[in-house]
């Protein structure tokens, strides 16, 4: 996987939650609180969507093949989307399901030590994950806010990890929350409300992250920078005079499409349209070097034609032919 896929802010989550799964378990053995082992699930399923992640990432470096010419980027999109799917169930409807049974018959904890000990414990590691991710997204994050960043980002492992830590630490203060409330009343009911809480929080998450990937699945175009530097480099003014239409496809993370219809002098040679077209598609993987397919068709600009408007595959960034 590439530095932008977030292997290591991957490899540090999935350290932290293994480690932190084990002593959830081992508390909620000890103290019987329904938070402990909701959360004790969550750190076993965000470990496995680690897991996922650098899954799909290495399937993603596999050689194209006559039958996928375009190879296997996005293999990452996939194995994110299980991610979201295993949060879902795993995670959030579990929580809700052990939160339900808490409240309907609810018990005290017993010896508080091990879960507020264990919590506190777990609040720290997953504080030294989520810096990890912050700091490695924040590589790739330049002047976007997060909200955007998870929105727009093309590699989907970095906003997963994020979001994954974000719930897992907010998850943990609401468990530590439940654990307390029961402490101090008495009343188990409150853990149950905790795992309930925990159980939602997820299912949003998860929720989320779906919609994100579903777009990436589905295929996204390349983000305004990109389009911008593609349209300035593929006209050099002398040999291409005009970028027609144009359609950019993200074939993976770091693999982009780019199909366009570009102008050339009517009075060109073939050997010169040749010659133009294969120098603009230098000019476009030097702007833009995740732009690895590129396909463009000349033709002759008609002014006539533009003015009756653009054709139905035309983009606004120019008119039809």
């Amino acid at each position: 996987m590439s530095a932008s896929g977030g292997t290591k802010a991957i490899v540090a989550a999935l350290a932290a939650n293994l480690a932190i799964a084990v002593a959830k378990f081992v508390a909620f053995l000890f103290s019987g609180s329904s938070s402990m082992l909701a959360e004790s699930v969550h750190s076993v399923a965000d470990s496995g969507n680690q897991g996922l992640l650098l899954l799909g990432g290495k399937k993603a470096q596999r050689e194209a093949t006559p039958q996928h010419p375009f190879g296997y980027g996005r293999e990452r999109y996939i194995y994110s989307f299980l991610v979201s799917i295993v949060l879902f169930s795993v995670g959030g409807m579990f929580a809700l399901y052990e939160g339900y049974l808490k409240i309907k018959d609810p018990h005290e904890i017993e010896a508080w030590y091990w879960p507020v000990g264990v919590l506190v414990f777990a609040i720290i590691a997953e504080s030294f994950s989520f810096r990890t991710a912050i700091k490695e997204s924040n590589a790739l994050r330049g002047k976007k806010s997060w909200k955007e960043f998870v929105r727009h980002a093309k590699a989907p492992e970095l906003p997963v990890v994020l979001l994954e830590d974000l719930g897992a630490l907010v998850g943990l203060v609401l468990a530590l929350g439940g654990v307390g409330l029961a402490l101090l009343t008495g009343d188990g009911v409150w853990d149950g409300i905790g795992t309930l809480c925990i159980g939602a929080l997820l299912i949003l998450i998860a929720l989320v992250l779906a919609a994100e990937t579903k777009s990436l699945l589905l295929g996204e175009a390349a983000g305004v920078d990109e389009v911008r530097k593609i349209e300035e480099a593929v006209v050099d003014g002398d040999t291409v005079t005009r970028l027609i239409h144009m359609r950019t496809l993200h074939l993976g993370p770091e693999e982009l499409l780019v199909a366009a219809k570009v102008a050339v002098r009517h009075d060109d040679t073939a050997a010169q349209v040749a010659a133009a077209i294969d120098a603009a598609e230098q000019r476009i993987r030097t702007a833009v070097p995740i732009a690895r397919v590129i396909y463009l068709e000349p033709d002759v600009y008609s002014d006539a034609a533009a003015a009756a408007g653009p054709d139905p595959a035309a983009t606004p960034g120019g008119p039809g032919h």
